[in-house]
């Protein structure tokens, strides 16, 4: 019952879209190449967003090893999901022999524009695939020192050996 005092509204609270899965982020990645197949966009950009979502392709499976909330982690989703379609996308809009022909940036048209971003896109894909890579290299190494302290010297490397105990060949 109120007795002449309001009620504090409640605050609203922010509800935050879910974090893709590596299924959403292969379905964008899929979007983005059937985009492009069906635009017939000139071969330098079928290639450059080739190699960006290989790269990505390639970084999806290990985003765990990023850590969920890293920056790492957050530039593959975001590339698979807003950077890269955004980029296709805004040069799909322009009209083709427009896009390609007006320079529009510093004597640059949308076409080379495009094709920087997607450039970009890619070495930084490079870079953030690598750093997943160097680190699961630190864990083996840092493994190799583990077993090195644990049980002694360090292995021969398995080599295989041929013929009978005594030595001599079969």
């Amino acid at each position: 019952r109120l007795t002449g005092r309001r009620r504090a509204a409640e605050p609203e609270r922010m509800t935050l879209p879910p974090v893709p899965t590596a299924a959403d982020l292969l379905a964008a990645l899929d979007a983005v190449e059937a985009l492009v197949a069906d635009a017939a966009v000139p071969t330098p950009v079928e290639s450059r967003v080739d190699r960006v979502t290989a790269v990505v392709r390639q970084a999806i499976p290990r985003l765990d090893r990023l850590g969920g909330g890293s920056e790492q982690a957050y530039t593959v989703m975001a590339t698979a999901t807003d950077y890269l379609p955004e980029a296709v996308g805004a040069y799909l809009r322009l009209p083709r022999d427009w896009a390609n022909n007006r320079p529009v940036d510093q004597g640059r048209s949308s076409l080379m524009v495009l094709i920087d971003q997607l450039d970009l896109l890619a070495r930084t894909m490079d870079q953030v695939l690598d750093a997943v890579n160097r680190s699961d290299a630190a864990a083996l190494v840092a493994h190799g020192q583990f077993l090195r302290e644990k049980f002694g010297s360090q292995a021969s490397g398995g080599q295989l050996r041929l013929g009978s105990p005594e030595g001599g060949s079969t």
